[in-house]
């Protein structure tokens, strides 16, 4: 009779005199690969005039987008108040945004854009850079985006949040957020971050704390200052894997770090957390971390275990959340190593009482086989 080979082992049958003797072969074990290259093109200059916006994109040429950030740059007054981060999210194109029907809006993406927009005060020395993370791997071959959004803010010194939820069955890799029209020079995103859409969470509007598992969602938050809008719209955006990746044998960690502050006008803070065992080159026996994205927030303060409250001034708020050192430094164009993520906070023209910053990196765990 023959007997079928165990998938767990090979069969080797050996015959010596009298007998017939099976040995078992241990299989080969594949380990799980996945690159992550960061690009960036550089500095775009803008927006120069207040009250307007300026838009830059990074691309994949190889690879897929994970997730990406934004850097701020006031020039020689880091006290500047104007510029700000006005959104971060995935494009087809590097031109064309997602902000028409929610729910799943595209497929294998390869761009992300970086929105910046002034308030009141503007400066030909402001600028933005975007951050493309770059995903190769042999168990996750495809992405797609969900988009989610919703009206507001619209009343001075309120926020809006909107969740974007991945199709069950995939993996939260990533996300980013956006708020429109630029010419409200007070509304922005304050939060973009991973979560669950679970009650624990209660349905995104807790965000992933520190050590949690395979969050499915992505939640943004919009915040205004002293502007009014009835056309203001905050959007949502989550980067998942493709319904052919097995979710069941992938797993991602979320590392989340707050600290308290800027609450000074016109002063500003960054706010770091890494991949640990990929920053310290560990493998922690056959497993290994992997930086594919990251989020950044100002807030009020206990984002993980209250429901996400907006920071003590309608003023302060994003200007940066990118792919860095274990100092907080953005990397350069072409990085392979990235290990960390930073959030970048500033206080604008007022004081802002009980503010936090908040800063959250997503890591792919990898099994790396055996014998690695």
């Amino acid at each position: 009779m023959t007997k079928r080979l165990s998938r767990k082992s090979a069969l080797t049958k050996i015959l010596i005199p009298g007998a017939l003797i099976a040995l078992a072969v241990p299989e080969i074990a594949y380990a799980d690969t996945a690159d992550v290259t960061v690009t960036t093109p550089g500095p775009t200059m803008g927006p120069a005039t207040p009250f307007t916006g300026v838009s830059a994109h990074a691309d994949c040429g190889q690879g897929l987008i994970s997730g990406g950030g934004i850097e701020q740059n006031t020039g020689s007054d880091r006290a500047g108040n104007g510029n700000h981060v006005m959104g971060i999210a995935p494009s087809p194109d590097g031109v064309t945004e997602y902000t028409g029907s929610t729910g799943v809006v595209g497929t294998d993406v390869t761009h992300w854009l970086a929105f910046g927009g002034s308030g009141s005060n503007s400066s030909p020395e402001f600028s933005t850079t975007p951050y493309a993370m770059c995903l190769s791997s042999n168990r996750i071959k495809h992405t797609q985006v969900v988009m989610n959004k919703i009206a507001g803010p619209s009343v001075g010194q309120t926020a809006k949040t909107v969740v974007a939820t991945c199709p069950t069955g995939t993996v939260l890799l990533g996300g980013g957020a956006r708020t429109t029209p630029a010419s409200v020079g007070s509304l922005k995103p304050i939060a973009s971050f991973p979560t669950f859409n679970d009650a624990a969470h209660d349905f995104g509007q807790k965000a992933a704390a520190d050590g949690e598992t395979n969050p499915d969602s992505w939640t943004a938050v919009g915040g205004i200052g002293g502007g009014r809008d009835s056309d203001n719209t905050t959007y949502a955006y989550a980067i998942c894997s493709g319904d052919d990746a097995n979710a069941r044998n992938i797993t991602t960690t979320v590392h989340f770090r707050e600290l308290s502050g800027p609450t000074t006008a016109g002063t500003s803070q960054t706010a770091t957390v890494g991949c640990p065992q990929q920053a310290e080159e560990r493998t922690n026996g056959r497993e290994h971390q992997v930086l594919v994205s990251g989020g950044a927030a100002a807030s009020g303060g206990n984002v993980t275990t209250t429901d996400f409250t907006k920071a003590g001034s309608g003023g302060t708020h994003l200007i940066g959340s990118f792919p860095s050192d274990a100092d907080g430094n953005p990397v350069s164009d072409g990085t392979s190593t990235a290990a960390h993520w930073t959030a970048d906070i500033h206080v604008g023209g007022s004081p802002s009482p009980d503010t936090y910053s908040d800063v959250w990196a997503l890591c792919l765990n990898l099994d790396r086989g055996q014998g690695e």
